[in-house]
């Protein structure tokens, strides 16, 4: 057996050269370099642990990677594709489809990239969700805000990581965003997705999924407003929900549903987004079917001692599991601690200080992705981090006392010109 895996992130977080050690064909990989050099790291020389890297510029290059996808999985024999970020799902699934190769196809990852189709299948399971249009013009889009007022939020129908989602929260916006969306003589649109705004805290639940059983899966709670990456200066705190929060198996039941009703592969991570709403209502925003970005699969890791893409990709590939052996049959990982992560946004201007790396002992991994005398333009995404921490707690109350600190810390050591 052996796998390819699809990979524009940086490399030293994701190992899969060791994590997937017992394949005997090996693990190939397709890499970006402008990952690489983003996330601080030596772009390597050799293939290193690999039976083969492949270093590309770039994964905007569509029909490069495409090519040389389907090259390596002919060249190297390739059993298993192993994709974990968002935009690389369809393609991971078409190349499963071409040559035969087991795992998620086209049709099973649309339910969860066409956010219209998400939708959909979720109601008809009779779960929540705001309520939502696909106007193919700027009229049908007036007439949607005329029945469920404003704001309202407009996103990619295929989009991630917070890239194009705009709130507007008054008429002038609202004329603003659709002169910017329809442009006139272009014909109607069916790439944008309109949304009655949920108000509330957004709630996510990250897990994974193998044999078909939810076998690791945790609630967590954003302290900030996902939509403001390029706005908000200040510290963003995110953390688990305690065992004992009447939320946590709440969330965990919708997120079991939310998974059946969508029909996710045998083997797969997850990240579910969920509002919790002033009068305690629960309401799906999105599912994805790919581990959750920013640094939460670090605190699935610190939290459960298990790292979600690990027993994923192991999973997938029909590797042994040492981490569920230790279960009775239908059991799930239980947390061992609670954790959180506290995130900076690189924001536009010249960098002049940088946190003191943090030394106390329940911080579980820091990074700081940019240096004194660097200029630094808008994020660009919502992980577009400047500086990013996860921390450790007994509990969930002193895991945000640690987290708010730091977090003061980082505002304080933080200097941008």
């Amino acid at each position: 057996m052996s796998a390819l895996v699809l990979h524009r992130f940086p490399l030293e977080p994701f190992p899969y050269d060791r994590w997937l050690a017992e394949l005997d064909g090996g693990v190939v990989m397709i890499a970006a370099r402008d990952k690489i050099v983003a996330g601080r790291e030596q772009v390597p020389d050799g293939p290193g642990g690999y039976r083969h890297l492949e270093l590309i510029d770039t994964f905007d290059d569509e029909d490069l990677v495409d090519r040389l996808a389907a090259d390596l999985v002919q060249e190297y024999g390739v059993t298993h594709v192993i994709a974990h970020h968002e935009a690389d799902l369809i393609r991971a699934a078409a190349l499963r489809e071409k040559f035969g190769l087991p795992g998620q196809l086209p049709a099973g990852v649309l339910a969860f990239r066409d956010k219209v189709l998400m939708k959909r299948k979720l109601a008809q399971a009779g779960i929540a969700v705001a309520p939502h249009a696909l106007p193919g013009t700027a009229d049908e889009a007036r007439a949607f805000a005329a029945e469920h007022g404003l704001p309202l939020v407009f996103k990619a129908r295929d989009g991630f990581g917070s890239v194009g989602l705009r709130i507007v929260g008054t008429g002038e916006e609202l004329e603003r965003q659709l002169a910017e969306a329809f442009v006139p003589g272009a014909g109607p649109r069916e790439d944008l997705l309109l949304e009655a705004y949920v108000p509330g805290r957004m709630c996510h639940v990250d897990g994974v999924v193998a044999g078909g059983r939810t076998v690791m899966a945790w609630p967590s709670q954003y302290q900030y407003e996902l939509s403001s990456f390029q706005a908000d200066s200040g510290a963003r705190v995110d953390l688990t929900l305690d065992p004992a929060d009447p939320l946590t198996p709440r969330l965990l039941e919708l997120a079991e549903a939310a998974l059946a009703a969508l029909g996710g592969p045998a083997d797969f991570a997850f990240h579910a987004e969920v509002f919790h709403t002033p009068d305690d209502r629960l309401v799906v925003c999105e599912v994805a079917a790919r581990p959750a970005g920013a640094r939460i699969r670090e605190v699935l890791t610190a939290v459960f001692g298990v790292h979600p893409v690990e027993l994923a990709s192991r999973a997938h590939t029909g590797l042994r599991l040492p981490a569920l052996e230790r279960l009775a049959p239908g059991g799930r990982l239980e947390p061992v601690r609670m954790a959180g992560q506290v995130l900076m946004m690189k924001r536009p201007g010249t960098v002049r200080g940088i946190p003191v790396t943090p030394e106390e002992p329940w911080v579980e991994f820091y990074g700081v992705f940019a240096e004194p005398g660097e200029v630094l333009a808008e994020a660009a995404l919502s992980s577009d981090f400047l500086a990013a921490a996860v921390l450790t707690a007994p509990t969930r109350e002193e895991c945000e006392k640690r987290l708010r600190a730091l977090g003061a810390r980082f505002e304080e050591e933080i200097v941008i010109g």
